[in-house]
């Protein structure tokens, strides 16, 4: 056999992307990154803003969140770039891709742990001071060493994630996102239910319309509350990753603004229901009251069919916000390397580093409520209005108008102004709890 022509090529070239994705498949895809553990911290919202005032951020946030989009899509088709870091990068140069990769592995990293320590709570209970809540499988078979936190979390992680996150197109999970946005909204529905079934009974709590504002601390405590909403509006990582796999990438808004509506219904549901149910005895963490509440039979099927729904749902969101982080460290780490669905070793070893570190770290950090705060003061509002924001008012390729350039000076001063409020607001709740 002779030897090839020297001009041959010893490599067939990558083929590009073949996009099939629908926009259906787009929709479960987007409401599943928007839908992860922000839901359960909704009802919480209700009580620390008072009804009126959270639904009107809801809708203030879902609202800018939609601008924001259309936004960075809009700069996106302008330019050469296919990720949101290189947006960044051709607004900013290498610091502004730098910045996203950094703020997107923070708040994806954060959001997984956060997912494991939920699915550990759900699973096997957790402690606070004295009060102890047992887990479902604890509830169930008694407390042995195989239904332990660690164990529980570790089966988790080998046997229903590990498959999942093997997937290297974001739209092979859509059938998992679908899933997904089912159980949550399994899990809006049994709490609906439970909250009609109090209000016919007469058993619902007292809620407040508006909050209850008595000296200047407890103005600016509620502006800690708005870095939880920001957080569970936060998808604009998976943009891009969701975009460029439609076979039209322009129907992206479309299947946005249909997601987000979608996720608002959620969100208002299970806020509006919940605090009904549980009232001011309500905790940050809505699925603590669902293992003190309802000690009948019937009343602790429910209670297990909820905790159960929201944690498989956690499960499935698991792999999406996984692929946008793994997507973005071998970004940040190999720029000049082939893609990772060429490289089959880089691929599995960054999957298993993400899936380790991530359960390590919730073995050790069992709450970590005050860093999801932290996630919504600083990566996520950057990466949601401050850096569309800065995109469009940058205007590398002189397309912003007098409109977009308005829009973007509002939302990336909001977003600043919220953000350092509730920063400073929280560490100094912190000190005044140490002294």
């Amino acid at each position: 056999m002779s030897p090839p022509p020297e001009h041959v090529p010893l490599l067939p070239k990558m083929k590009p992307a073949i996009k099939t994705a629908s926009v259906s498949g787009a929709v479960f895809n987007v409401s599943t990154s928007i839908i992860g553990a922000g839901i359960m911290s909704i009802p919480f919202t209700l009580k620390v803003l008072g009804i009126i005032p959270a639904v009107v951020v809801i809708m203030l946030v879902a609202f800018m969140t939609d601008l924001s989009v259309e936004l960075l899509l809009r700069f996106t088709h302008s330019g050469d770039s296919t990720t949101y870091a290189g947006v960044m990068k051709e607004s900013f140069g290498p610091i502004g891709s730098v910045a996203t990769q950094i703020c997107v592995m923070i708040t994806n990293l954060g959001c997984l742990i956060m997912y494991l320590i939920i699915i550990g709570d759900v699973l096997s209970g957790n402690k606070g001071g004295e009060e102890v809540h047992l887990g479902v499988l604890q509830q169930w078979f008694g407390i042995h060493w195989w239904n332990s936190r660690e164990i529980s979390i570790l089966f988790t992680v080998v046997f229903i994630l590990f498959p999942l996150v093997l997937y290297q197109r974001v739209d092979s999970l859509r059938f998992s996102s679908f899933v997904s946005v089912v159980l949550a909204v399994v899990f809006v529905g049994i709490s609906s239910v439970m909250a009609v079934m109090a209000i016919v009974e007469g058993k619902t709590k007292r809620t407040r319309l508006v909050p209850e504002v008595e000296d200047e601390s407890s103005f600016f405590e509620l502006f800690t509350a708005v870095p939880v909403l920001v957080t569970a509006f936060t998808f604009h990582f998976n943009v891009h990753p969701i975009s460029f796999e439609l076979r039209n990438s322009r129907d992206m808004m479309t299947a946005v603004r249909v997601a987000l509506l979608l996720c608002a219904i959620i969100y208002f549901t299970i806020g509006i229901f919940g605090y009904l149910l549980f009232g001011d005895s309500l905790m940050s963490d809505i699925l603590t009251n669902f293992d003190q509440t309802f000690g009948s039979s019937t009343g602790a099927l429910l209670n297990d069919i909820v905790r159960l729904s929201y944690a498989f749902h956690l499960m499935l969101v698991y792999p999406l916000l996984n692929f946008s982080l793994r997507f973005n460290i071998n970004e940040f780490l190999f720029p000049n390397k082939p893609p990772l669905a060429s490289a089959t070793p880089r691929f599995f070893t960054i999957t298993m580093a993400l899936l380790l570190f991530s359960y390590l770290a919730a073995i050790a950090f069992p709450n970590i409520w005050s860093i999801f705060q932290f996630m919504g003061s600083t990566s996520a509002a950057c990466l949601a209005f401050i850096f569309p924001g800065a995109i469009a008012l940058r205007d590398v390729n002189g397309i912003s108008t007098k409109r977009d350039k308005m829009i973007a000076s509002i939302m990336a001063t909001l977003a600043v102004v919220t953000s350092i409020i509730a920063i400073a607001t929280n560490i100094n709740k912190a000190l005044n709890n140490k002294s």
